[in-house]
Formats: structure tokens, C-alpha cells, sequence
């Protein structure tokens, strides 16, 4: 039986490779389309892979996802760091803001602000100048992808050429001085992003009662995550 199969499946020729080659352009497709929805999904959540040292990101009970940034008060800082069990607390800032270039042209970027003091939740790689650049003046650091592209200035001939450190930029009527560029996971959006420390990044922003995007909090070592979480909700009353 098996002989006369394999006499059925080989015995013409040309249909035996038809299939063959409709086969393998399938398991193509299949494995074209499983990376790019890899690639995507990978993308709406960059920016938590980034910023690996917080165990737990305490947020407004009604954000759905990421970019759906509900603010909080800066008050809720303190109280996550008298919760039980929580090592460390930062506030963070995350928003989209129009950046206005030197040639006159605007570009929406994605503003994250650390904490001043540690600067956590910086840059997984930085590829010119320090993180600790950014206590500087106005300082701002830039991710290559959006200086090489976005950011980058037109010239005369039709080229672009690439935001370097040094340059300057005005975020919210505010000058914004590039003290260097790093390199990031790709967000989903593609928009530049552009680090700078928390009072600076709530001073370019729209002004509004609530800034704080995020509380960043490292737990205590031999902490129980799950307890902990229910523990910063009920004292912090998010």
C-alpha cells in the first residue's frame, strides 16, 4: 500500500512539484504574517520592555492599554512609597507634545520624563553622550531612528541631515537642547521619542492639574507581587 502511494504522489511529475512549491509558498505566508503580527504586537508594549527595573506600574484603574494615559495626582508618589513591601517609587511622565524644529516645521514626539533624582527608566542603549546628560540645561535625549528621520533637518539640496547633539529644538514654546541620541524598540506609532528628566518634561507639557503618567515601583526583596499590587490599590485608592 505504501508503494502505490508513493507511485500516486510522484507518478506525475509536474503535479508532484505543483504541490510542493504551493506548500512551501503556505508555510511562507504562515510564517510571514505570524512575524508580522509578532513585530506589531511586540511594538505596543516597547515601552515596558525598555524600562526593565520597576516590578509593578501603578496607573488609573481605567487605562485600557499603554498609550491610553489617564494622569495621576503627583501625591500618589509618596503614598505608593509608605505601602509595605515597595522598595523603590518613581514618578514618570509619558505624552505626545509638538516639537518645533530650527527650520520652522513641527513634529508630534513621544516626551517621557524621569525621575530627577535616579533618572530610571532610561534608554536601554545609548549610543552618544550619558544619561546623566540630561541634568544638564534643557537637556533632551533623542532615539536615532527619529533623528535620522523625523527630526532630521532639510537641506538646501533636497538631503536631510541627521539631529545631532548640540542642536536645539523648542518643545512647547521651551528650547530643548540635544545632549544625546539613543537607541530604543521601535514603537507602534514610529513617532521620535525624547527623553528628559520629570520637572522638565512637566514643564514643556501643557499645563493641567494632573502630569504624573505613571508610578514606577520596584518591590522589596521576597515580596509576593500580587499582595503587594492589592496593598499599594487599597492605601493609594487609585
Amino acid at each position: 500500500m505504501n508503494f502505490i502511494a508513493l507511485k500516486m504522489l510522484v507518478g506525475d511529475r509536474a503535479k508532484y512539484f505543483g504541490i510542493i512549491i504551493g506548500l512551501t509558498f503556505a508555510c511562507l505566508l504562515i510564517t510571514q504574517q505570524s512575524a508580522i503580527f509578532a513585530g506589531i504586537m511586540s511594538r505596543s508594549y516597547s515601552f515596558l520592555t525598555d524600562v526593565g527595573l520597576p516590578d509593578i506600574w501603578v496607573v488609573d484603574p481605567q487605562v485600557q492599554y499603554i498609550e491610553d494615559i489617564k494622569p495621576l495626582q503627583d501625591t500618589k508618589v509618596l503614598q505608593i512609597r509608605g505601602v509595605q513591601g515597595v522598595q523603590w517609587a518613581v514618578p514618570m511622565f509619558k505624552g505626545s507634545l509638538q516639537a518645533r524644529l530650527a527650520n520652522g516645521t513641527f513634529q508630534t514626539c513621544v516626551v517621557i520624563g524621569l525621575d530627577d533624582e535616579t533618572l530610571i527608566g532610561g534608554p536601554p542603549v545609548m549610543v552618544e553622550g550619558q544619561l546623566s546628560d540630561l541634568r544638564r540645561s534643557d537637556g533632551v535625549i533623542v532615539d536615532i531612528n527619529g533623528a535620522m528621520g523625523k527630526l532630521a533637518k532639510p537641506l538646501p539640496n533636497g538631503r536631510r541631515a541627521p539631529l545631532k547633539v548640540g542642536d536645539t529644538m523648542e518643545l512647547n514654546d521651551h528650547r530643548a537642547f540635544v545632549v544625546g541620541l539613543c537607541r530604543i524598540t521601535q514603537t507602534f506609532q514610529a513617532n521620535p521619542v525624547i527623553y528628559t528628566t520629570y520637572s522638565r518634561a512637566t514643564t514643556f507639557a501643557p499645563p493641567q492639574r494632573k502630569l504624573m503618567s505613571f508610578v514606577a515601583a520596584k518591590a522589596a526583596p521576597g515580596q509576593d507581587l500580587g499582595q503587594l499590587c492589592r496593598r499599594i490599590s487599597n492605601v493609594s485608592r487609585l
